[in-house]
């Protein structure tokens, strides 16, 4: 008997699932049809973490935000947050049993940015006003980091798998851009609907835009790349897809974004010195500094909303900030940020509470037609001034470190890189980094996973590269 079970447990054990699941079926009850997938998910974590990785970046564009989860307010999407969690933990194990990492990783400078950018956002959940929503956001920010930093570095240790990494992110995302531009054109593509055709997948055309601008320097890489060649078709209609998005989400800050990355790549394409641009950004400076009352009167004679469908009326009113609702609140919404940040200038009121702290710090003179006295429907729309308010000025300045290490490694390393696959490829990846860079003085998107999987993953890619493959790269061209 002892025998016939153990040859057979497979078939019991499946026999046993099958009329379990058809009860509960039967009582409308269908969570357990999941059990399968899940004990593939655990065993591809245990035996092949890489193939549990990508299947993560392949599901990301396609996850859902189911707000009946959130913890503190905050949502949780699905399935991909659930399974950074679940890796999460596995490196901590791993960590534990193993007692060792890539040292060559974690003393690099950008590791030790981000490590550093960790520490304080731990050190203010300790101080927070709201410590469980501070938790929230921690655990959040570190099941994003070590998945697709940490765990990505060693994903990103096989060459192949930096390629993998784009084409199952892109494509998943193009499907979703297709589904926004059907629905937006059921809806006959109005301004109004716009900001929300993008549902279930995304919660509105800002962070659209966002990711649109994020991952679209990559297309023009893969289109480019000869190892691709029989490909270059579908990469075409990838760009034609996403260039019709990023257009039709009226994402302003995405347009901008994506101009600011397009005069970046002539100034690597040029090599034009750092000192150049820092004398450019300096001239800029001086020159808003003395000119700042004449150039606010200036933008305040701009009254060009951004209603309607047309888009020279949506790019007239990037300027607008003395009729446009949009622009106004997040004016109210930065200065109601600094009145916080002066009030707890080294802790803050802690991290992700700033949505719920916000509303006693608005000023009268400041509230919109889209204002509310709760301050319950958003945060402060900057990943420079909203850390200002919930962490200090560390928690800013930590969140800048890591931006400038990051391109200072990374322009590092492109320019000692020979002509080919890999230079075009780290190209693609600063540029689309410069997308959120520009971004996020304007937006916060970080905390969701569309966002912070390429984020954090293109980063990774950039340590992989600098710390696995830049001395095959520089051998191979030598020969």
């Amino acid at each position: 008997m002892t025998d016939y079970l153990k040859h057979n447990m497979v078939l019991i054990l499946s026999f046993l699932f099958i009329m379990t699941n058809g009860v509960l079926i039967a009582m409308e009850n269908y969570w357990f049809s999941l059990v399968p997938f899940a004990l593939a998910l655990g065993l591809m974590a245990f035996l092949a973490l890489d193939k549990l990785m990508l299947f993560v970046v392949l599901a990301t564009p396609l996850s859902l935000n189911i707000e009946e989860f959130a913890i503190g307010g905050v949502g949780m999407f699905l399935p991909t947050e659930p399974l950074m969690f679940g890796v999460m933990i596995i490196f901590f194990l791993r960590l534990l049993y193993e007692r060792k990492f890539d040292y060559r990783i974690i003393q690099h400078p950008i590791t030790l940015s981000i490590l550093f950018y960790l520490f304080w956002v731990f050190i203010t959940t300790l101080t927070s006003e709201m410590p469980i929503v501070s938790l929230k956001y921690l655990v959040s920010r570190l099941w994003f980091i070590i998945s697709f930093y940490f765990v990505g570095t060693q994903l990103f240790n096989n060459y192949k798998n930096i390629n993998r990494f784009f084409w199952l992110f892109v494509i998943p995302l193009g499907i979703v851009v297709i589904y926004t531009s059907i629905h937006h054109s059921m809806n006959g593509f109005s301004e109004r609907s716009g900001h929300w055709v993008m549902q279930p997948f995304l919660k509105d055309h800002t962070v659209y835009g966002a990711v649109l601008a994020l991952v679209y320097p990559i297309l023009f890489y893969l289109a480019f790349n000869p190892r691709y060649k029989r490909y270059q078709i579908t990469s075409f209609l990838l760009i034609a897809v996403y260039t019709t998005g990023l257009i039709l989400s009226y994402g302003r800050a995405a347009w901008i974004s994506v101009v600011v990355a397009f005069v970046l790549y002539f100034v690597y394409k040029l090599k034009i010195r750092f000192s150049a641009i820092l004398s450019i950004v300096v001239f800029f400076a001086l020159f808003l500094s003395l000119f700042w009352t004449q150039i606010i009167k200036t933008l305040e004679r701009n009254n060009q909303d951004s209603t309607g469908t047309n888009l020279t009326e949506h790019i007239q009113s990037i300027s607008n900030i003395s009729t446009d609702a949009s622009n106004l609140e997040r004016i109210n919404r930065w200065k109601s940020a600094f009145r916080m940040f002066e009030e707890r200038p080294v802790f803050g009121f802690g991290p992700g509470t700033y949505q719920f702290q916000y509303a006693p710090f608005q000023s009268a003179e400041d509230l919109t037609i889209i204002s509310t006295n709760s301050g319950d429907v958003g945060n402060a729309h900057s990943e420079y001034i909203g850390p200002l308010a919930e962490m200090g000025l560390f928690g800013s300045l930590t969140y800048v470190i890591i931006i400038i290490v990051v391109y200072s490694r990374g322009s590092k390393l492109y320019h000692s890189l020979p002509k080919g696959e890999a230079k075009s490829l780290l190209l693609a990846i600063l540029l689309g980094l410069t997308t959120y860079v520009v971004h996020g003085f304007l937006n916060n998107f970080l905390d969701t996973d569309k966002v912070a999987v390429p984020f954090w993953g293109f980063i990774a890619i950039i340590v992989a590269m600098d710390v696995y493959h830049k001395g095959n790269l520089l051998e191979e061209s030598s020969q």
